[in-house]
């Protein structure tokens, strides 16, 4: 729906009131009609063009200059029609058979047309009305000057009003275009981290272990790595999470599918995912009853406990313990990572970042916000870390 929708609602609302303002005063000066038939069949028309430009102004594609030049056609035909089916005296009691009625072609034509339009049938709507009354010999009153500056300043306001919300749609697709490469770009991110990524940074590093020929292979392999984190890392750190770290392959790196594992269906048991994990340093704690998700909820919730796990792996000696709790709650599910490691201190998450080394930012925090959850990490030096993965039912099943 366009943000110009509701200013038609309303000038629609304004054309239903007026029409009926219209034969109030037809009624109330019954006496002043000289054709009585022709001043009904002219509110039977305006009642008919009211509903045939309501159903059109509706429908984005009809609001048109042909429509409006016709919208204003039948509006100062129906203006001039007093001349014929009333007297002079009921200018006098009375502004002309359309009424105010005239005033949503004008508003209209403020919206198609913008304000220089809008002023233009302002000034044009004054002028027909002194010929009118001209024609039918009735007196010149400065409530025909007050009708005009009313219009005038209406047409003026509703028309920047029209700009305002076009310009305000127009940024508003950019931002969900914006948005959505943004998003396709983080996914994208995140499925080389967690694969093509990691395999250079444990080539990199076993080549450097070895030495010889081995050792260039790893340097070789490292700059490739640095090349593509920053592909990745333009236009994504100044919008990610402020927080981020690096991740290299660890225990079941890639058994969880990534974030490219989206077209899932139906329900999966959590337990069966992140038990994949468990080793002789990995401790998994589950209930002992399913922990159902949708499939690709669970995946890539299970997903982001391997990115913490090999957090772990690459950061903390070898050996370290790491426990992993998973708890079913009515409405949620809530997954821990904690691990014994030295932790590390404040704004280590953020220089990471800032260097390129979404790891944490887009494999486990971003998976996370993607589905609608939160995740919180808490570390401190010598204090271990703490990931906190939380998803709510309600919005895994919407995410699905």
């Amino acid at each position: 729906m366009g943000f110009d929708v509701p200013l038609w609602r309303a000038i629609a609302v304004f054309r239903a009131a007026s029409l009926a303002y219209a034969a109030a005063l037809a009624v109330l000066h019954h006496d002043a009609l000289s054709r009585p038939w022709l001043a009904w069949s002219v509110l039977a028309l305006m009642a008919a063009w009211t509903v045939v430009t309501t159903r059109a102004y509706a429908r984005p594609p009809l609001r048109t200059w042909r429509l409006l030049t016709a919208d204003l056609a039948v509006s100062f035909a129906c203006l001039f029609a007093t001349a014929p089916a009333a007297t002079a005296h009921y200018l006098t009691q009375a502004p002309p058979l359309s009424g105010y009625w005239f005033a949503g072609a004008a508003l209209s034509a403020s919206v198609i047309w913008g304000r220089r339009g809008s002023a233009a049938v302002a000034l044009l709507y004054g002028f027909a009305d002194i010929t009118l009354r001209v024609v039918m010999d009735a007196a010149l009153t400065g409530a025909t000057a007050r009708g005009v500056v009313l219009l005038l300043l209406t047409g003026l306001a509703v028309g920047y009003m029209a700009r305002v919300a076009e310009r305000a749609e127009e940024r508003f697709a950019r931002a969900v275009a914006l948005e959505a490469r943004i998003r396709e770009r983080e996914q994208l991110a995140r499925s080389v981290h967690d694969s093509v990524l990691q395999v250079l940074a444990l080539v990199s590093r076993r080549g450097a272990e070895v030495g010889g020929e081995a050792a260039e292979l790893g340097r070789m392999a490292g700059e490739q790595e640095v090349r593509l984190r920053s592909l990745f890392t333009d236009g994504l750190v100044d919008g990610e999470d402020t927080r981020g770290a690096e991740t290299a392959p660890g225990p079941g790196a890639f058994d969880t599918p990534g974030a490219a594992d989206t077209g899932d269906a139906g329900t999966v048991d959590l337990r069966d995912l992140v038990r994949r994990h468990e080793s002789v340093h990995v401790t998994v704690a589950a209930p002992a009853t399913p922990v159902t998700l949708p499939a690709h909820a669970a995946r890539e919730l299970a997903a982001a406990v391997a990115a913490a796990l090999d957090n772990v792996a690459r950061h903390c000696p070898p050996g370290t313990p790491a426990w992993v709790l998973v708890e079913d709650e009515d409405d949620a599910v809530t997954v821990s990572v904690r691990d014994e490691g030295p932790g590390f201190p404040p704004g280590r998450l953020d220089e990471a970042r800032r260097d390129g080394r979404l790891g944490v930012a887009q494999s486990v925090l971003g998976r996370l916000r993607d589905l609608g959850g939160t995740a919180e990490v808490v570390s401190g030096p010598e204090e271990g870390t703490e990931v906190e993965l939380r998803l709510h039912r309600e919005r895994a099943r919407d995410g699905a």
